[in-house]
């Protein structure tokens, strides 16, 4: 029986115009390393509304959120999540236009316009800032069309 799939280095196209392979196992030199712009770091609403669009468009998974929220936060993120409200035929969402509000220091109250192809849908979410400093997110409500409101207990 003749293998099908078999050719020579000799009979190969292209074998004697290819340069060599790589024998050298070391790397080549890297490039010089990133430089960032210099400018104010993003905000916590920013990062935010970036990984709740990424749970709720189903990008990401639910428990991903999970050290980022406190009290029923989690819990109406998972529901959000189940009913997939983000998730709107072959368009992927995205941030358009986004807002804030400080009732207090360490405390902000966002709002989102998510954009996924002629679909618009409002997301609005609370951050609070903890005793250790890190911001957590303790609501999330989003508004759309059809979608039944979460039972609260």
């Amino acid at each position: 029986m003749n293998k099908v799939m078999t050719r020579s280095a000799r009979n190969r196209p292209g074998a004697a115009t290819r340069p060599p392979g790589r024998r050298d196992s070391r790397r080549p030199a890297g490039a010089p390393p990133r430089v960032t712009p210099p400018g104010p770091p993003p905000r916590p609403h920013d990062l935010f509304a970036d990984l709740l669009l990424a749970v709720l468009s189903g990008q990401r998974p639910v428990h991903s959120m999970l050290r980022y929220t406190a009290g029923r936060a989690y819990d109406e993120l998972v529901w959000l999540a189940e009913h997939a409200p983000l998730r709107i035929g072959r368009y992927r969402p995205v941030v358009r236009d986004l807002g804030y509000e400080m009732p207090r220091p360490g405390a902000i109250e966002a709002f989102a316009r998510i954009a996924a192809g002629e679909h618009l849908r409002a997301m609005a979410f609370r951050l609070e800032q903890g005793p250790d400093q890190r911001w957590r997110c303790t609501a999330v409500e989003l508004a759309v069309p059809g979608l039944p409101r979460p039972i609260r207990r």
